[in-house]
């Protein structure tokens, strides 16, 4: 039994027993634990605000052998712009669980709770498009997990500058056209505007990730490729990606 002190950001939190929560964080130093939060539902408890999704807190914890359990909890971020807007909210949500599909238990993850971090920090703060913020996110996560995808030129004859590409989700890899062939067999396109944005993303300065225009068919063929290589990749769905698209259409 030992006590540690850490930050971090809460991805789930699940309500158990009369007024706990289980909430999932993701730390820096420490990835992503299971932690016990006692008398967290509670109106009088001094940490409720540290135990709700998407709070950024500073925790101090009690490990006992596979639980971590919260002994004090003091929020640094609430995210509380998100919080007025459902649709966004949703999308923060989202990033929440698809940031814990590709974290893992006690190993160190610095890199993904600052991409996390900084997406909600695009939301709330710089109000940044959804539209925009999405796709971003989306590329630039699978990146820092060990999928990125081979996006300089054409897998196959080296061309940089292409008319038309073509993603391949499976191999993670783009195409043009000629060596893409005419049956193009589940390739998603990408105009050069959408491919110029791409390699911002993965290939740019993270600090700027954000800093970068895009709008009508560019935009809406560089997200269906982010939504498409995530599925693929990660084999699953996400069902708070289902809840924002269903807010969307509404």
């Amino acid at each position: 039994m030992s006590d540690l002190v850490t930050r971090g950001a809460v991805l789930r939190e699940t309500e158990t027993k009369e007024a706990d929560k289980i909430l999932t964080v993701l730390t820096p130093d420490h990835g992503k634990i299971p932690v016990i939060a006692k008398g967290a539902r509670r109106k009088s408890c001094r940490f409720t605000a540290a135990c709700q999704t998407l709070a950024y807190s500073e925790m101090t914890l009690t490990h006992r052998g596979e639980w971590y359990y919260l002994n004090e909890g003091t929020t640094l971020a609430l995210f509380d712009g998100l919080r007025t807007d459902f649709e966004t909210l949703a999308l923060g949500f989202y990033f929440a669980e698809l940031t814990e599909a590709v974290s893992s238990p006690e190993i160190p993850a610095p890199e993904l709770l600052s991409h996390l971090l900084n997406g909600l920090y695009a939301l709330d703060t710089l109000k940044k498009p959804r539209e925009l913020a999405k796709p971003a996110f989306e590329w630039k996560l699978l990146c820092l997990s060990g999928y990125e995808p081979l996006a300089d030129g054409c897998a196959l004859c080296g061309e940089v500058e292409m008319k038309d590409a073509f993603l391949d989700p499976v191999q993670g890899v783009l195409r043009c056209a000629a060596c893409c062939g005419p049956g193009r067999g589940g390739t998603l396109p990408l105009c050069p505007e959408a491919v110029a944005a791409l390699r911002h993303i993965v290939y740019g300065d993270p600090k700027r990730l954000y800093a970068f225009a895009l709008t009508g068919e560019a935009l809406e063929q560089l997200s269906a490729a982010a939504e498409r290589y995530v599925a693929v990749q990660l084999e699953r769905g996400f069902r708070t990606l289902d809840y924002y698209k269903s807010l969307s259409n509404l």
